[in-house]
């Protein structure tokens, strides 16, 4: 499936999978990964199972496996914002509220 059809439970199920994967191939066994993590070897059979796990657990996991930067591709920062190019521009604040739409036929 592509990632825009996956329902969260099919997201998990495949990102459990990968870290199970990733694990296996540093051959590490769940009990030496979840005392590095600093987490039960539940909680880390619960990641790996895709049955619902914390972002502490997952973060905890992903460090252990020395795969950290994983976590800076899922919402990367722009680099080069076209508006600060300018001299006036100064950094966002805050968001601005959605304009409203006038009506065309007046």
């Amino acid at each position: 499936m592509t990632p825009n059809t996956e329902t969260p439970a099919e997201m998990e199920l495949a990102l459990g999978a990968r870290l199970r994967a990733l694990r296996l191939d540093r051959n590490i066994d769940q009990k030496t990964l979840a005392e590095r993590a600093g987490v039960s070897v539940r909680a880390l059979r619960n990641l790996e199972g895709g049955l619902g796990s914390t972002l502490r657990t997952l973060t905890s996991v992903l460090r252990a496996l020395g795969r950290s930067e994983w976590l800076q591709s899922i919402a990367p920062v722009a680099t080069i914002n076209p508006l600060m190019l300018t001299r006036a521009a100064a950094p966002r604040q805050r968001s601005s509220r959605p304009r409203s739409r006038r009506d065309e036929s007046t």
